[in-house]
């Protein structure tokens, strides 16, 4: 089948060749990987990497006529907040694509609006308020310390740090102040669930499966450190190693509970309207009540990476979980 996968690319200037050497000398990229495996399963792969310009893809996907695009953008212009409008542009001109639609992904990106779709469903997210550029500084009074502070609109854990938690009114309005000046959106602030970072892989449309739990431990951190997700602790390799953080598949997990989780994950998958995979981050509380933090229509695949790993645990090793999505995708 002719698969075009397109991508964020430093190089949109190159074709498919040139990408394809990459492919060949197995640079670590996720696109690359996504290419190799569908390759692998056979399949007529063109890749085309988008910069700032729409015009040449279109012209290459109208010279390809793709029966598939397997969408791998997660911005346009280096703004991952214009990641939906790539869905919107393969919409717009008829192309089937993989993942989710324009709506869901612009939805989930904001952090407020997804709580707010999540609690009309029924589901338990922290307790929240959003702080816009202009707006009076205040906290809610039903808001209790501690607090941690987000950029509204990204996501991977951008703006998030060990001084993102603030235990008072003035590190709070000093943080929030800090997301607007850095980040020019708004800012969100949810009371910090203690607990434990669970991340959930979905795979399906009507009938989903539930991907073994994937857990972010947080080894022995120092008194004064929260065990969250930051940008380093997601990213950064030498802090992940002195700290001893690890992606490990959750443990100690009752089977009841586990369950919960899963049908928790998938009301939330549905009510965002998720298509084809997706990936919903939990905070498991020490009482074993179940909050949802974040629900992501685009997370990363790679192999070797949790979602990947989860899907290679439930019985789908790499190549045959990237044809699991292509056929979601052909499904719908």
């Amino acid at each position: 089948m002719k698969i075009a996968v397109i991508f964020d690319s430093p190089h949109p200037e190159w074709e498919d060749e040139a990408f394809k050497r990459e492919v060949e000398q197995k640079v670590e990229e996720a696109e690359y990987d996504v290419a190799r495996a569908l390759m692998a399963r056979g399949h007529d792969v063109l890749m085309i990497g988008i910069g700032d310009d729409v015009a040449p893809v279109l012209a290459k996907l109208a010279a390809f006529q793709p029966k598939l695009v397997f969408n791998g953008c997660e911005g346009f212009r280096k703004n991952a907040r214009h990641e939906y409008g790539i869905a919107a542009l393969l919409d717009m001109y008829g192309y089937r694509y993989t993942g989710s639609s324009p709506t869901a992904l612009l939805v989930a990106r904001n952090k407020s609006l997804t709580k707010k779709v999540l609690a009309y469903h029924g589901i338990r997210v922290p307790a929240f308020a959003e702080f816009h550029e202009g707006d009076e500084l205040v906290r809610p009074s039903e808001l209790r310390f501690p607090l941690i502070v987000k950029p509204l609109l990204e996501d991977a854990s951008i703006g998030i740090a060990q001084a993102s938690v603030v235990e008072d009114d003035a590190s709070l309005k000093q943080r929030i102040e800090f997301i607007h000046s850095k980040y020019h959106q708004a800012a969100i602030v949810e009371e910090l669930v203690e607990g434990r970072e669970v991340y959930v892989g979905l795979l399906g449309n009507d009938d989903l499966e539930v991907l073994p739990l994937t857990e972010m431990t947080f080894g022995e951190p120092e008194t004064a450190e929260h065990r969250i997700a930051t940008y380093k602790a997601k990213w950064d390799e030498d802090y992940r190693k002195k700290k001893k953080i690890k992606n490990v598949f959750a443990k100690g997990v009752s089977e009841q509970l586990t369950a919960r989780i899963g049908e928790i994950c998938t009301t939330a998958f549905h009510a965002l309207w998720l298509q084809d995979y997706g990936r919903v981050d939990v905070r498991l509380a020490h009482d074993d009540e179940v909050y949802v933090l974040e629900v992501n229509p685009n997370p990363f695949i790679a192999a070797e990476h949790e979602m990947a790993e989860a899907a290679a645990k439930s019985g789908l090793k790499y190549n045959a979980f990237i044809q699991r999505i292509v056929d979601e995708a052909m499904a719908r």
